[in-house]
C-alpha cells in the first residue's frame, strides 16, 4: 500500500540556467512576490503523501536557499544537498541521502505543478517502478542523424514530451544510477528503460512548463495568477 511507504520529494535547483541568461539562476527569480522554486516547495509541503523534501542546490546558494525555506514556514523536514555538475549527478546525491521507499523528482523551475499530478504519480507506484508526467507532442517530431538528415518521423498520437514530477522506487533508481554511472542522460526514466522496466506516462497539461528562457517568466506569471498557486 502506498500509504505505508515513505515518500521523499526531490527538488532540483542546482543547474547553471545557461539558456536563461542574465547570469543568474532562474530558480531565484521572483514571480508574483515568490521565488520560482518556492512554488514547488509549497506544493510538495502541502501534499499528504510527502514525508520529507530534499533540495539539490549549488554550494554557493545554500545560504539563500535556507533563507527562502525559512521564509516560507514549511511544515515538513527539508534538507539541502549539494548538487552535481549534471542533473543526473544531483539526483544521485539526493537519493544517496534518502532512505525512503519512493522518490518523486521535480524541476524547481516548474512552479505551476498541480496537486493532482503529484498524487497520480505516487498512487501509480502501486503498479510501476517508474512514473512520469508528460504531454503529447503538438508538433510533428523528426528524428535525424548527426548531420541533421531526417531518419524517421514519429507518430504524433504516441509521441510524448516528458515533464516532471517523475516518481521512482528509490532502491531501483539507485541501482540503475550506479549501474549506468557513466551514461549521460537527461531523464531518469531512460535509466530504467535500459533495464527493461516499464515506465508509465500520466498525461499532464501544457501549463506545467519549465522556465528555460527569460521570456518564459511572463508566460508562467499568467499561469500562476490564474491558477491561484500558493499565494
Amino acid at each position: 500500500m502506498i500509504d505505508n511507504k515513505i515518500v521523499t520529494a526531490i527538488i532540483l535547483i542546482a543547474g547553471n540556467s545557461t539558456r536563461f541568461g542574465k547570469n543568474r539562476n532562474k530558480n531565484f527569480e521572483v514571480v508574483n512576490a515568490k521565488h520560482v522554486f518556492a512554488y514547488s516547495l509549497k506544493a510538495f509541503d502541502r501534499n499528504a503523501y510527502i514525508d520529507n523534501i530534499i533540495v539539490a542546490a549549488r554550494e554557493e546558494d545554500f545560504q539563500l536557499v535556507n533563507n527562502i525555506i525559512e521564509k516560507e514556514q514549511l511544515s515538513k523536514k527539508i534538507a539541502v544537498v549539494l548538487g552535481g555538475n549534471t542533473r543526473k549527478q544531483s539526483i544521485y546525491n539526493c537519493i544517496k541521502n534518502s532512505d525512503s521507499d519512493i522518490v518523486i523528482i521535480h524541476d524547481g523551475a516548474r512552479p505551476a505543478i498541480k496537486q493532482e499530478y503529484i498524487d497520480n504519480c505516487i498512487e501509480s507506484m502501486e503498479n510501476f517502478s517508474a512514473v512520469t508526467i508528460g504531454v503529447k507532442a503538438k508538433d510533428t517530431i523528426k528524428i535525424t542523424d548527426e548531420n541533421n538528415i531526417v531518419i524517421s518521423t514519429t507518430e504524433r498520437s504516441n509521441t510524448w514530451m516528458t515533464q516532471t514530477p517523475q516518481c521512482f522506487s528509490r532502491e531501483i533508481l539507485l541501482q540503475v544510477h550506479e549501474k549506468y554511472m557513466d551514461d549521460d542522460v537527461t531523464d531518469d526514466c531512460e535509466l530504467l528503460e535500459k533495464d527493461n522496466f516499464k515506465v508509465k506516462i500520466i498525461e499532464g497539461d501544457y501549463t506545467n512548463i519549465k522556465i528555460t528562457t527569460y521570456e518564459d517568466l511572463d508566460i508562467i506569471k499568467n499561469f500562476l495568477l490564474k491558477g491561484g498557486f500558493y499565494e
